[in-house]
C-alpha cells in the first residue's frame, strides 16, 4: 500500500537432522529462566535498556509448562501466532522506533541418509517508524548478525541432540 513503511527482514535458514517437532520444542522453550541460548547477557542488557525507557524490560517470564498460546508473554515479547510443531511468531513489546517480530518456523523434509531432516527458518522483522527507525535497524545489523546466527545454530544443535536421544531410547 502506498505510503506505508516497508518491513525490513533478517532471515536465517538451517537444515537440521531432526524432526520439525524437535525444532519446535527447542524454539518454543526460549526465554524465561532458560534464556535465549545465544548472548543471553545481551538480551538481558536490552531488557534493562528497555526498562529505563519505560518498556516492560525482561521482568516478565513465560508459561512454565512450555505450551505457549497466542497472547502469552515471553520476556519482552508477546506470542502473536502458534502452530504447534511448526511455527512461533513473537511481537516485541519493548520500546523500539517501529514494530518488531521474531519468528521461527520448522518444516519436515523427510529422511536423508536415514536421518529425519527439517528446515529451520528464523526471521527477524522490523517495520521502522521514520528515519529513527531505519537508523535503529541498520545500526543493530552487526549485533543481530552475531546473536541471530548463534541463536539459530543453538536451536538446531539442541533439536539434533533431542532427536538423537529419542532415537537412542
Amino acid at each position: 500500500m502506498a505510503g506505508e513503511p516497508s518491513t525490513l527482514r533478517e532471515r536465517r535458514e538451517r537444515l537440521v537432522r531432526a524432526r520439525a517437532a524437535d525444532l519446535y520444542a527447542e524454539f518454543s522453550a526460549l526465554g524465561g529462566a532458560r534464556g535465549w541460548l545465544a548472548y543471553d547477557l545481551a538480551w538481558r542488557l536490552r531488557g534493562g535498556i528497555d526498562r529505563l525507557l519505560g518498556g516492560p524490560g525482561m521482568r516478565r517470564d513465560r508459561r512454565a509448562n512450555g505450551a505457549l498460546r497466542v497472547g502469552d508473554v515471553v520476556d519482552f515479547w508477546r506470542v502473536e501466532a502458534v502452530e504447534p510443531e511448526r511455527r512461533l511468531r513473537l511481537r516485541a513489546e519493548m520500546r523500539v522506533p517501529g514494530r518488531a517480530w521474531l519468528e521461527f518456523a520448522a518444516t519436515d523434509l523427510g529422511a536423508r541418509d536415514g536421518n529425519p531432516t527439517a528446515r529451520l527458518v528464523q526471521t527477524a522483522e522490523f517495520t521502522p517508524h521514520g528515519l529513527a527507525g531505519r537508523l535503529y535497524w541498520f545500526s543493530l545489523l552487526p549485533i543481530h548478525a552475531r546473536i541471530f546466527d548463534r541463536l539459530a545454530r543453538r536451536v538446531g544443535e539442541l533439536a539434533e541432540a533431542r532427536a538423537r536421544a529419542a532415537a537412542a531410547g
